[in-house]
């Protein structure tokens, strides 16, 4: 079984690899690491491990604290392939345009983002309740926008979007929906989200605003 940790950490030498070892001893394998955010003496990473059918989600998080000054913000299990160029490839098959853009993306950003679903908006003539056919694409594990209010769209910019927001339907709330927007060519929003957490921060916003100004370039969609 995969798990996805975010850990929050001093940012100093040695310490991942105390981390590493520490997961290593408890016979957890580390098959992919991320690093969001440094500064200030911290650093935020997410961790993907493979974790032994004979043992507990909660070990991993024993194994951690072993080490002084490293907090797991959140521990989610993991699912779909990993690739340590998934970016990469996502872009190379949007510029051979053997298919449509808007069905790479809602198949492959939940992957490049560690998320669990995507959906693309026209944000045109918004706010209003959304018809269906403003949703242009969604992957598979996405809630339905349908007849929803959305007063962040239209979009001026990349916005995260946290799950206490008012506007959200009340099990959403419950849900613990946390979602990330960005503009995508005129008229259209991407938006991520995940259940439980954890929060998007910030630097994956400015990834995902970065990532898809690079995408929207290679499909040759026209600017927002």
């Amino acid at each position: 079984m995969s798990y996805l940790l975010r850990l929050v950490l001093p940012d100093r030498p040695g310490i991942l690899g105390a981390v590493a070892t520490a997961l290593g001893t408890a016979g957890v394998d580390i098959v992919s690491l991320d690093v969001l955010e440094r500064g200030h003496g911290i650093a935020v990473d997410d961790v993907v491990v493979d974790l032994p059918g004979d043992r507990l989600p909660d070990s991993l998080i024993t194994a951690v604290r072993t080490v002084p000054g490293v907090q797991v913000e959140s521990l989610r299990p993991f699912a779909g392939p990993l690739d340590t160029h998934r970016e990469l490839d996502l872009l190379d098959a949007l510029a051979r345009g053997d298919r449509p853009p808007t069905a790479l993306l809602t198949e492959s950003l939940p992957r490049v983002f560690h998320s669990g679903w995507v959906v693309i908006l026209d944000d045109s003539g918004q706010p209003a309740p959304l018809a269906d056919g403003a949703v242009l694409a969604a992957s598979e594990a996405a809630p339905s926008f349908a007849s929803l209010t959305l007063p962040w769209l239209p979009l001026a910019g990349p916005r995260l979007l946290p799950s206490d927001e008012p506007w959200l339907p009340e099990r959403w709330q419950e849900m613990a929906i946390e979602m990330m927007a960005v503009p995508y060519g005129a008229g259209r929003a991407i938006v991520l989200g995940r259940s439980g957490g954890p929060a998007y921060r910030r630097s994956e916003l400015l990834r995902l605003a970065h990532f898809t100004g690079i995408a929207r370039t290679v499909a040759q969609l026209p600017p927002g």
